[in-house]
């Protein structure tokens, strides 16, 4: 098992599997309470430079669920000390370090200095943890045959899709990113995905062909944190691409809704599809806890 969950390229298909397994197990023994202190006396350093409320609250009441603590820490890497200062002290303190940055290369810095694991809980190029729960709640409504499965990603590509990829490089799902000209998804995670796909990768201006036969429609923010400046210019590009009832209609029959949250409604989605039944957008959110409790359980143990 790799030290660090940085990125899910990291993992084999099996591993990845294995961690989805055990979301499910923690999830079904939150519910029936019959929790294990899998966790007990261990510590958890926070690291957030960017908003969050989901990452934020899901790794706090994850932690403690687990039996164990965790250490809020709200800074900027390299601002007041070195990165590689920041992972020698966290580590002599904690047990392993959840970072939310900016910068990917910070993230890596901490994970080659530190001795404790590393968890990877968004930068701007990667957002792993999610893609665990969002996979976990792809099986609980369609089944575990990802290979059967369509994912098609309308809007930017971004961190989330960046992570789309890198789980459609383990295991078989097909992939499609349906975006304006310009906003394509990171050159060399999309080809070192397609070395290994099992499952078909597509990337498509067209909103007709990227969304045939799709079971699943995910979209994003069309401005993430730190792109505030582009917010405008970002609001007509993506203009045509935002998920309404029409759009949904391309897909297939009853096809879900997914979004990561927080959404801005009316822009990248209007209210009717994310308030629809089909919408699994709170499923996906209640998934971020038990999915982080099976990295934090399997990597901090």
């Amino acid at each position: 098992m790799v030290k660090d969950f940085i990125c899910l390229l990291d993992y084999s298909s099996e591993e990845i599997l294995g961690f989805l397994d055990f979301a499910d197990e923690l999830k079904r023994e939150h519910k029936e309470g019959t929790a294990r202190p899998l966790l007990a006396g261990k510590v958890l350093a926070m690291i957030f430079e960017k908003p969050s409320l989901r990452t934020r609250l899901t790794f706090q009441i994850g932690m403690f669920q687990l039996g164990g603590f965790g250490v809020l820490i709200d800074t900027r890497l390299g601002e007041r000390e070195s990165v590689p200062d920041v992972a020698r002290n966290l580590e002599r303190w904690a047990d392993g370090i959840m970072a939310r940055t900016y910068r990917h290369s910070d993230l890596l810095t901490l994970a080659e200095h530190a001795v404790v694991p590393v968890i990877n809980a968004l930068t701007d190029k990667l957002h792993p943890c999610q893609i665990l729960a969002d996979s976990q709640t792809l099986r609980e409504h369609l089944g575990p045959d990802f290979g059967s499965m369509k994912l098609a990603f309308v809007g930017d590509g971004n961190n989330v899709f960046n992570s789309w990829l890198s789980f459609a490089a383990r295991l078989p799902l097909n992939v499609t990113l349906v975006c304006p000209p310009g906003y394509e998804c990171d050159p060399e995670i999309l080809a070192r995905a397609r070395e290994t796909a099992k499952g078909c990768i597509e990337i498509t201006h067209d909103l007709e062909a990227g969304l045939k036969d799709a079971d699943a429609v995910y979209t994003d923010v069309w401005a993430s944190m730190g792109q505030e400046d582009e917010a405008a210019e970002r609001e007509r590009a993506f203009a045509p691409y935002q998920v309404n009832a029409r759009v949904m209609a391309m897909a297939r029959p009853g096809a879900l809704f997914m979004h990561c949250l927080p959404a801005h409604r009316g822009s990248e989605v209007t209210d009717d599809v994310i308030d629809a039944p089909t919408s699994v957008v709170f499923d996906q959110a209640e998934n971020r806890l038990h999915a982080q409790k099976a990295v934090l359980a399997t990597l901090m143990r």
